[in-house]
């Protein structure tokens, strides 16, 4: 008699369930055009001014509650909608910055979708659209997603820096880049990993290994930036220690309403 696979493996069918969930959840939509991106401030560390902002792909579902990346893209991540998320995060970026011309902004992506012909032809077309875009532009690529395909990895780094793009390696210190290819990859900015940063400034564990990471990305030249900033202790501590720029809830939640969206009484 066969067994239903619920009563086989209940943890594995409920994980599976969930992601055909989450699945359907995008892939809807996306159908209808139903996503945005949410605007983070980058600070520069010290002074507080916002050096550049961050776009963060955001979906809304069928009650228009709006779902952060984090619970989805874990999903998607590995699937083609992974790469359709990714080739609307960028055009959205794109067109943000062709209509905010000293607006600078990082999108992420993922080192998949490299191969994607849509995503580079969004790509393609947004710097086609607006000569300065470019130079505005900062890509953001997680530490796991850049460890996939690390030769492709750095032969688009090396072509996109030719119309001024800027990279950034995303969730630095979770453990998957080796020297040798932190070396090689020669990213313009270094995100250092959330972990190491919430609770720092009384973390003495933390406190050593933040110090190398600020360390070895100043030796390589790279700017760094703390993620996940959500105290005045951990800001102080991070400024101490000589990290360029600050990025989380102590400065400001990601918003779907930047500063520059006109207001909702001026839309009235």
């Amino acid at each position: 008699m066969d067994v239903p696979p619920e009563q086989r493996d209940p943890l594995s069918y409920a994980v599976s369930a969930r992601d055909r969930s989450t699945l359907a959840m995008v892939a809807e939509a996306m159908r209808h055009g139903n996503l945005a991106l949410a605007f983070q401030p980058v600070c520069a560390a010290g002074s507080g001014r916002i050096a550049y902002y961050e776009g963060l792909i955001r979906i809304y579902d069928e009650t228009g509650r709006i779902i952060p990346a984090a619970d989805f893209i874990g999903a998607v991540e590995t699937t083609e909608l992974g790469r359709r998320i990714d080739c609307a995060a960028l055009d959205m970026g794109l067109r943000t910055l062709a209509q905010q011309p000293d607006l600078r902004l990082a999108i992420n992506m993922s080192a998949r979708s490299i191969g994607f012909s849509d995503w580079m032809k969004t790509l393609r077309n947004g710097l086609m659209r607006d000569a300065t875009v470019g130079e505005r532009l900062i890509l953001e690529i997680t530490e796991s997603s850049a460890m996939l395909v690390p030769e492709l990895v750095t032969g688009f780094m090396a072509q996109m820096r030719r119309q001024g793009i800027s990279f950034a390696l995303d969730d630095f210190g979770a453990g998957y880049t080796s020297f040798r290819y932190l070396r090689d990859f020669l990213f313009d900015v270094l995100k250092i990993d959330g972990q190491f940063i919430r609770g720092v400034a009384t973390d003495p564990d933390n406190q050593v290994l933040t110090s190398a990471l600020i360390a070895i990305a100043r030796q390589m030249d790279m700017m760094t930036i703390a993620e996940q900033v959500e105290c005045a202790d951990d800001a102080a501590w991070l400024e101490q220690a000589g990290i360029d720029c600050l990025q989380g809830y102590y400065y400001a939640a990601p918003t779907v309403h930047p500063p520059w969206a006109p207001s909702q009484m001026a839309a009235q």
